[in-house]
């Protein structure tokens, strides 16, 4: 028996039901692969907050500097990568799956490809020109839950200004009434790029990379200091006191 064949019109009535099929999921499945990602990353961002507070135990509630600047910079453990590297199992940790160039940070040359920043107000600089004289302490810390240690960062080569590695709370906006509040600089933009013209030191922004819009609806992960995870859309840190209400500059 001769079996008839689609007509034109039938095969386009399919393709456009494949198509309007493919606009319908497309989006929902890039939503939930983001999601995942987004996870991934809270989840690599919290094992190296644990790593950091089991170093504290060992070094007498004194958290490792973000970068110590009284190092040579060929020495890797200049920066706090390394000196926390033997509290973890995996470098991977050190890396958000969201961030499309990023990779550990091995040593000074490197930095600017972290995408897990920890705070500049950390660090230790004999110098006070990006730090301070003294180890930060836990103690320092009024309230732990409210103060971020890590969080998203815009990640890529260090020769193009990019240093990922920190998040520097003391180059964003400041509060007028606590200093405390002051914020980073933080979007949902790439504002290594934008901000290009500033000298590195001034670019160690967050970056609200997850779920992104470019009007500061995205979200960055944060990880406090006493071990919680969440999220915060730029727009809220921003907001300061009226929005997120953190305490970043906790010395």
């Amino acid at each position: 028996m001769h079996r008839k064949g689609f007509t034109l019109i039938e095969l386009l009535v399919v393709i456009a039901i494949i198509a309007i099929l493919a606009a319908i999921l497309f989006p929902v499945f890039a939503q939930a692969r983001e999601r995942a990602r987004m996870t991934a990353c809270a989840s690599n961002a919290r094992q190296l907050a644990l790593a950091v507070m089991t170093y504290t135990q060992d070094f007498d509630e004194a958290f490792p500097p973000s970068t110590n600047y009284a190092v040579p910079t060929d020495v890797p453990e200049r920066i706090w990568t390394r000196l926390i590297q033997p509290y973890v199992r995996d470098t991977n940790i050190f890396t958000c799956p969201s961030a499309s160039r990023t990779g550990f940070p091995t040593d000074w040359s490197q930095r600017g490809l972290g995408s897990i920043g920890y705070t500049a107000a950390t660090a230790y600089d004999p110098l006070l020109r990006e730090g301070f004289l003294e180890p930060a302490r836990l103690p320092l810390m009024d309230e732990p839950a409210r103060t971020p240690l890590f969080g998203d960062t815009a990640s890529g080569p260090t020769s193009e200004k990019y240093r990922g590695y920190v998040f520097d709370p003391y180059v964003g906006q400041p509060n007028p009434i606590d200093p405390r509040l002051g914020t980073p600089l933080v979007a949902d933009r790439d504002l290594v790029r934008e901000l290009n013209h500033l000298p590195p030191a001034q670019l160690k922004p967050l970056y609200a990379r997850h779920h992104a819009t470019g009007d500061n609806r995205g979200i960055a992960i944060l990880i406090f200091a006493d071990g919680h995870v969440k999220g915060y859309s730029a727009s809220s840190i921003l907001a300061q006191e009226r929005g997120a209400n953190l305490l970043w500059r906790f010395r």
